[in-house]
């Protein structure tokens, strides 16, 4: 990974050496807010990795107890919507994007599979995050959903822990009025009364819930502890994916960090210093299992991508 060097502070280093595993192109959404509508949106470039193996993913309703289907909500995901916004959409044609993803979740997917030799504890909790705000960990939160959703036996959940400045439903264009937090605050809540049940199938969104002064707290409690591990066990088809806050904008990632089994750590090239990357690094160094994906990466390889592949095959 290329990042510019910040010689003004030195920065904490954690006791490990996170894993590259991918590099995204230069013209990702510069920002975890709402995608704007963009005409076209370049994929992450695929650094090789060294691990994975593809999931298979369940219909909409299949691996939920009827308890939970009968409490899910139902929203509706603007399709449209999300080409326009750059992101990838489940049965259309390949495209350079959804190509890039799937490098991606293969890394990631080889570390949560029940039936792979490199399963590791919980690793189907994974958490995406990134040094500072607008560097795109929302963007790659929901694309890397949206590919893992497209597996024949595999199902999503796609949390916003970002209970700070939640910008899932903003992003997805959708509403809900409960969430994780009611969740961890209101005990006669369960997590299928808060679940939004979408039009795409495998994927299913837990909401961050009400804004809450005390949401750091709550993230560390037991109870949330208590969820986690439900999440984690309850179906061993179900990868479940925390959007949660920029490192150096929250404490909250440095909470959950102890608790996934894997965390994504995204990175915008040429913007963020070594020295800021290296001490969030240390601030979630309770998870050994880190990934760096470097995003709005100038890419210099010769002219064949996978979308010029595509398009030549469609020809």
């Amino acid at each position: 990974m290329t990042i510019p060097s910040a010689p003004e502070t030195e920065a904490v280093r954690p006791p490990f050496r996170p894993e590259i595993i991918a590099s995204v192109p230069r013209g990702a959404p510069s920002t975890d807010q709402a995608a704007p509508p963009v005409v076209e949106q370049p994929a992450p470039q695929a650094v090789p990795f060294r691990q994975l193996q593809p999931h298979a993913q369940p219909t909409a309703t299949e691996g939920r107890t009827p308890r939970e289907r009968r409490r899910s909500q139902s929203a509706m995901i603007d399709l449209d919507r999300l080409r326009q916004g750059g992101f990838i959409v489940p049965d259309d044609a390949p495209t350079r994007v959804a190509e890039e993803f799937r490098i991606v979740k293969r890394q990631l997917l080889r570390k949560a599979l029940p039936s792979s030799p490199d399963l590791i504890p919980n690793g189907n909790l994974l958490m995406v995050t990134s040094t500072q705000p607008g560097e795109g960990k929302t963007f790659c939160s929901i694309n890397l959903a949206l590919s893992i959703a497209s597996e024949r036996d595999l199902t999503v959940m796609l949390v916003d822990a970002d209970v700070a400045r939640p910008q899932l439903l903003s992003a997805l264009d959708i509403e809900a009025d409960k969430g994780l937090i009611d969740v961890l605050v209101d005990d006669r809540l369960d997590v299928a009364d808060c679940l939004l049940r979408t039009n795409i199938d495998n994927l299913t969104v837990l909401p961050a819930g009400r804004p809450h002064p005390g949401a750091t707290e709550l993230l560390s409690s037991d109870k949330m502890a208590a969820l986690l591990q439900e999440m984690a066990r309850r179906y061993h088809d179900r990868i479940v994916i925390f959007d949660s806050s920029p490192v150096l904008a929250s404490s909250a990632p440095g909470v959950l960090a102890a608790r996934m089994g894997q965390i994504l750590f995204v990175v915008e090239a040429d913007r963020t210093r070594e020295t800021q990357v290296m001490e969030a690094l240390s601030l979630i160094s309770d998870c050994r299992n880190i990934s760096m994906l470097l995003n709005k990466s100038r890419f210099m390889g010769g002219k064949v991508r996978f979308g010029s592949y595509y398009e030549y095959y469609r020809s």
